[in-house]
């Protein structure tokens, strides 16, 4: 079973799943190798990687490092066309479908395809939506464009139905590293309902409550990254909620 394959069965089985984002900007080897045993053993369902501005992390390297020390699936998050590694099992393929910039829709994956294409990654093309959750993050900065405003629901419900609608296998509502605030369990539960692909949530999950709100509002995979990096107890204690979800 492919990456894409084991989300869409948690999909369909309504199961909970469990993403850390690790950021190879702020993780030396040695705290990849101990996120990548902890998450192992705690049985997350997935590592993503990526890093919005890659300046002194080793993409390669951190890959390396998780990959030699779980058995778990690793997954490229990329924050630019440049991050991309055959010692993945996966890349996200991202079209910011929230935003106008064509480099980000199209123009970026036109550079990146031939690279793709020849690592053998598998690909899992991918709806990203910007929402915005209280302050401005690096992606919005970098990406050079508007966020959907939180309360905005029926641009974001149509946002998603549109990139289903184009093919796309996933939809991920992002909030951004460092979001003052998780995405509204509202928003979420609105266009739950509106698609029929997987929903992935990420960005300002602080702790179990928010986790388990976004998980009950209809989040398929959820991600969670600063958190985890702070206080790496976290993790034990979304999981643990994860599992009394699914029981």
């Amino acid at each position: 079973m492919n990456v894409y394959q084991s989300i869409f069965a948690g999909f369909k089985e309504k199961r909970k799943q469990l993403a850390i984002l690790v950021d190879p900007d702020k993780t030396s080897p040695d705290n990849a190798k101990k996120i990548a045993r902890e998450c192992d053993k705690l049985k997350v369902d997935y590592l993503f990687v990526g890093s919005s501005l890659l300046m002194n992390g080793d993409l390669e390297l951190c890959i390396e490092e998780l990959r030699k020390n779980c058995s778990l699936p690793v997954v490229i998050f990329p924050g630019n066309n440049l991050q991309i590694s055959p010692k993945a099992d996966a890349i996200l393929f991202l079209s910011l479908i929230s935003g106008r910039n064509p480099e980000m829709l199209i123009g970026n994956h036109v550079i990146a395809a031939p690279h793709i294409k020849s690592s053998g990654l598998e690909v899992i093309p991918t709806g990203y939506i910007l929402i915005d959750c209280g302050r401005i993050t690096s992606v919005h900065y970098m990406s050079t464009t508007l966020p959907i405003p939180s309360d905005k629901n029926d641009i974001a419900i149509c946002t998603a139905m549109a990139g289903e609608m184009l093919g796309l296998k996933t939809i991920y509502l992002d909030g951004g590293s460092g979001a003052d605030k998780p995405i509204p369990a509202k928003m979420i539960s609105l266009i739950k309902e509106h698609i029929n692909i997987p929903l992935i949530t990420g960005g300002g999950i602080r702790n179990t409550s928010q986790a388990k709100e976004s998980w009950e509002a209809g989040t398929d995979l959820l991600v969670v990254g600063n958190a985890s990096e702070k206080d790496p107890e976290i993790i034990k204690q979304i999981i643990d909620v994860r599992n009394d979800m699914n029981a």
